[in-house]
């Protein structure tokens, strides 16, 4: 159960939205931020002034200033914040539930809201069960594309994590164009992701050529 939350109607219907390209969250996933607009200092503020909860999701294209949104995000409770010496707040999103946007509302705010329909993703709010998937034939994969990209992870930790932390984890985090990190992040099921993510994987390990620099990931 996520954060208390039993059901899709138990969680906010409007909730303020952080437009970020390239970057997703996923339930039980963690996610952290470096806060400096201030349009988003201040959606921070109340944030944690009430119920911790904001929606993070990409843009859609459109301008820079007010992109359009696309139709599905996660939202996140914020579980840890910090406010440094220049002004800047550090916080982590941990993931609760995904939403599709029914409709953004007119704001007075300087940052925009949503009004979000939880109940398609009401799955989302429940723990997963056991692992169900072959971890060895996924670790192939995975070993295949980190090398292409020269990017390294500690696989002791890849080898033991619980399917839902590794596939989240590794969906939220590699460097996935952002249509694909919205493929991941609409995947009904953990089951689906995992497929999505394989194929991702398979796909880019299969290219030639790749021009990235060595990367370390933590």
């Amino acid at each position: 159960m996520a954060q208390g939350y039993v059901r899709a109607a138990d969680l906010p219907q409007v909730i303020p939205v952080f437009p970020l390209p390239g970057a997703i969250l996923l339930p039980r996933g963690q996610l952290p931020l470096n806060i400096f607009e201030p349009r988003y200092l201040n959606m921070i503020d109340d944030a944690m002034a009430g119920d911790r909860m904001i929606g993070l999701i990409q843009p859609a294209g459109g301008p820079a200033s007010l992109p359009s949104l696309t139709a599905v995000g996660c939202a996140g409770r914020i579980t840890s914040f910090a406010e440094t010496s220049d002004g800047r707040y550090l916080v982590t999103l941990t993931g609760i539930c995904r939403f599709r946007v029914a409709v953004e509302l007119p704001s007075q705010t300087p940052y925009r809201q949503v009004r979000a329909a939880f109940a398609p993703f009401e799955a989302d709010l429940a723990s997963p069960s056991g692992d169900d998937f072959d971890r060895d034939a996924f670790l192939s994969a995975l070993r295949a594309y980190l090398e292409r990209r020269q990017l390294e992870i500690d696989w002791e930790t890849a080898g033991g994590a619980p399917q839902e932390a590794l596939i989240n984890s590794l969906s939220m985090a590699l460097p996935f164009e952002p249509a694909e990190k919205q493929a991941l992040l609409e995947s009904q099921t953990l089951e689906d992701r995992c497929q999505t993510l394989t194929a991702l994987l398979q796909i880019d390990a299969a290219e030639s050529g790749d021009g990235d620099s060595p990367t370390a990931m933590q």
